[in-house]
């Protein structure tokens, strides 16, 4: 396993990598594929492979596009990477480890919440959970009571930062992200934010990315769709199914144009596993992957840019993506504004597990073992 400076760069790239996957995909989250690609053929940015700009939308695209294109954050309108959910997830993970240490509950997560973040910076299964919370439901109640999004994607982008700190260690990942994702989740919504965190926790110290791959799905249930979806992945490329062909399986499987299908946990994180295999690697060829894909896309380039900056390193980002970020991040946490992404990477180094047992006294495990028997 890393250690010192080593670990130090697999974890600023792993954020980095994070940021400017999301930065990527933002200014197009919710744009549909019969939109997009006409935008990106026009823009001269086909096969997608640098940052949109805000000159890329001309006036006649905007004009007829059904996709409202206003008050979008583009690359050359930004000072540093702009506020997002999929970030302030990584920030706020932060704040639950450093508060309640690594043995916090899906209890603390909860309150970590309404202690952090407003209401209208959660979508989806998220809002719901926190309208719950509110009302004096706890996990998993919170994730079950009138929640008709509990197996879409929130749970998913939650998951990076358990990964960072467990290094090596796909099964701790894991755990904490069980913990976490039955706030707000069920059963496959659970399962996507195991399913990455454990990626993470092995790409720190594996680089071959099919076994990245199989280290995150040896975490969730074999019988489980998710499984059964990711596994049907792998095999294709193995098979020598072709990159277009594979996309093409994905969206013929779940149409775009649904809500449900376009933010599903299972359709998304089909996206990430082929962006990380076809991409073969490569930081800037996977995450426009998983962008010009559609669907999710902000999550999804934040979730492979995640995972291959851990498993190369900041150098294996590129200066061509970060240089918009300008080394922060804004965020919409109480008492937060911007954060300097070393600032992040600093704390995160102090959250690595210790040399023996954990950080939480014997009540707070036992509470933990309660919660798990519900």
């Amino acid at each position: 396993r890393p250690d010192g400076e080593a670990l130090h760069d697999r974890v600023l790239g792993a954020i980095c990598g994070r940021i400017a996957g999301c930065l990527l995909g933002k200014p197009i989250e919710g744009i549909r594929t019969d939109e997009l690609y006409p935008l990106l053929k026009e823009s001269g940015n086909w096969p997608l492979h640098r940052y949109l700009r805000s000159t890329d939308v001309s006036p006649q695209r905007a004009a007829c596009s059904t996709f409202n294109f206003s008050g979008r954050r583009f690359m050359d309108t930004v000072e540093c990477a702009p506020n997002d959910d999929d970030t302030n997830y990584v920030l706020l993970a932060q704040m639950l480890i450093d508060r309640f240490g690594r043995d916090f509950t899906s209890a603390d997560v909860g309150r970590v919440w309404m202690d952090f973040q407003p209401k209208k910076a959660f979508y989806t299964a998220e809002r719901v959970a926190y309208i719950n919370l509110s009302r004096g439901l706890l996990p998993p109640d919170s994730a079950q009571y009138k929640n008709p999004f509990r197996e879409r994607i929130g749970a998913q982008i939650r998951a990076d930062y358990f990964g960072y700190i467990n290094p090596g260690d796909p099964a701790a990942a894991a755990e904490m992200a069980w913990r976490d994702g039955r706030v707000s989740h069920v059963k496959n919504g659970i399962y996507g934010e195991m399913f990455v965190a454990a990626m993470l926790a092995e790409a720190a110290v594996e680089s071959d990315l099919e076994a990245i791959l199989r280290a995150g799905l040896s975490q969730i249930p074999t019988t489980s769709r998710l499984h059964k979806a990711i596994t049907g992945v792998v095999d294709g490329w193995k098979k020598g199914v072709c990159r277009h062909e594979c996309f093409l399986r994905i969206h013929q499987r779940f149409d775009e144009h649904l809500g449900h299908d376009w933010c599903h946990v299972l359709s998304n994180a089909m996206v990430v596993a082929a962006s990380l295999l076809y991409g073969g690697g490569d930081y800037g060829a996977s995450i426009c992957m998983a962008v010009e894909t559609g669907f999710d896309t902000d999550s999804n380039g934040a979730t492979v840019g995640s995972i291959l900056g851990m498993r190369g390193g900041i150098r294996a980002v590129g200066e061509e993506w970060l240089k918009p970020l300008n080394g922060r991040m804004d965020t919409s946490l109480s008492g937060t504004g911007w954060i300097s992404i070393e600032e992040m990477v600093q704390k995160t180094m102090t959250h690595m597990p210790p040399a023996a047992g954990g950080q939480g006294t014997p009540e707070r495990r036992r509470e933990h073992a309660k919660q798990g028997s519900r």
